[in-house]
């Protein structure tokens, strides 16, 4: 155990010194993605730049989307019910030890259900635990807070690819048909792995915390910021206005109706099938609305909500240029075909799972890849003789890998910690360097 607490240390003295800011990473991989499409898939300078340019708005519904997952989560984390929720889930841990055992396992647990779920409460968690847990290591303590965006929420239930071809209509289905999901996310398979891996991270996390005295305790500064949301003190003045913004009345009409919506949606689209992500959004923001109670809290609460989405709103288009290039450059393609060619049938479900650990660092979009990847993975698979839900499985694992040391979708939880993605690093490259070969040894097993 002292020697994984060192390792991680080690690694994490390493990116404290060397490893740059998350946005000054997004600009490092910009640049590398522009010197592969023009070396590799032979892309003219021009034609690359403009790729990258013309690829900055091609996520704006996406970004916006992510952007409303961290703000409605946070507001409704922010309402009554769900704090009390999590303050008492948060008094279950009795140790630093406990505190990120804790951590690990809910965060991977939520990302089973829903990855926007486990983020946000993740990281509200965070400012629990370490109040009732200040001698836990905080660094830490947020690294297990993203472990299920990096293990669990691909294997799940908002998994992009598995509910992608078992939807009818789908971009593939004259190719591939419909795969239901009692053949991917609900596969012997996919099971056993997903609870090996959660309960290995959850181990893993319990070795890691340095003995006592040895731990980065949160900065005092930091607890200070991660202050309770006091909500507005009623004026004294009787108006119209003040009575509105002070009334459940607007609140519990809008909630009402949102429920009311959200029933009938699900009537009559099939039930909980026609969940997505906007009707997800859709309901947190209804519940939050419904939870606060009147206009002036919910606006209060907003405020502070909006106040961690600076690092979507600023890196999103960064790596909407990323997809840009390999979209409009062919520089997938080159790749793909690189790691098809060293593939047979028994080590092909492997190959892919760590070619989509590669792109996925460089274009961390689970849904949008897949519409790149899929034709010519699925093509490749048929010549070598291997069933399309391998593929799809092996594709889903390998997309949330490199999540676990990507800082694209740890910045609404950084945001909320006060920390950057330098400050936990460390402790997930040793969970990533345990977790990679486990999984590559299950599909490599599997083929």
């Amino acid at each position: 155990m002292e020697t994984l607490v060192r390792i991680a240390e080690a690694l994490g003295r390493f990116s404290a010194r060397f490893v740059p800011s998350s946005f000054a990473i997004a600009v490092l991989l910009s640049l590398l993605t522009m010197g592969l499409a023009m070396g590799w898939a032979d892309t003219s300078a021009g034609r690359v730049v403009d790729a990258w340019g013309g690829g900055f708005w091609e996520l704006l519904t996406f970004s916006m989307q992510m952007a409303l997952v961290m703000f409605t989560g946070y507001l409704l984390a922010l309402t009554r019910p769900v704090r009390a929720a999590l303050e008492h889930l948060a008094g279950l841990a009795r140790s630093p030890r406990g505190a990120v055992v804790l951590m690990a396992s809910v965060s991977m647990g939520l990302a089973y259900i829903n990855w926007g779920l486990s983020l946000v409460a993740s990281a509200m968690l965070v400012r629990f635990v370490v109040r009732r847990q200040p001698e836990v290591d905080y660094r830490l303590l947020v690294a297990c807070a993203y472990f299920g965006l990096g293990a669990t929420w691909h294997a799940g239930l908002s998994a992009s690819a598995p509910l992608l071809v078992a939807t009818p209509g789908h971009f593939l289905e004259k190719q591939l048909g419909l795969i239901p999901i009692d053949r991917t996310l609900f596969s012997p398979f996919n099971l056993g792995l997903t609870v090996a891996v959660v309960c290995g991270l959850t181990l893993l996390a319990w070795a890691l915390h340095p003995r006592p005295g040895a731990a980065v305790r949160v900065d005092p500064a930091i607890l200070e910021q991660l202050k309770d949301f006091e909500p507005p003190v009623r004026p004294r003045e009787k108006s119209a206005a003040v009575w509105l913004d002070f009334s459940p009345l607007l609140n519990v009409l809008f909630g009402v109706l949102g429920l009311v919506w959200f029933g009938r949606h699900l009537w009559l689209n099939g039930g909980w099938k026609a969940i997505n992500l906007n009707v997800v959004n859709f309901l947190f923001l209804t519940l939050a609305v419904l939870l606060h109670g009147t206009p002036a809290r919910l606006l209060k609460a907003s405020e502070e909500a909006a106040s961690v989405l600076h690092g979507i709103v600023l890196q999103f288009p960064l790596y909407a240029g990323i997809y840009g290039i390999f979209k409009a450059t062919g520089l997938t393609e080159r790749i793909g075909q690189l790691f098809v060619s060293l593939s047979t049938t028994k080590t092909f479900p492997a190959i892919v799972y760590l070619y989509s650990g590669v792109v996925n660092y460089f274009v961390p979009s689970g849904g949008s890849k897949w519409a790149i990847e899929a034709p010519y993975l699925l093509e490749a698979a048929r010549t070598l003789g291997v069933a399309p839900e391998k593929v799809v499985l092996a594709y889903a694992w390998g997309d949330m890998a490199t999540d676990l040391i990507q800082p694209f979708w740890a910045l609404p939880l950084l945001a909320v910690a006060r920390l950057d993605f330098k400050d936990i690093l460390g402790f997930l490259l040793v969970a990533f360097f345990v977790y990679l070969p486990l999984v590559t040894l299950a599909f490599f097993l599997w083929g």
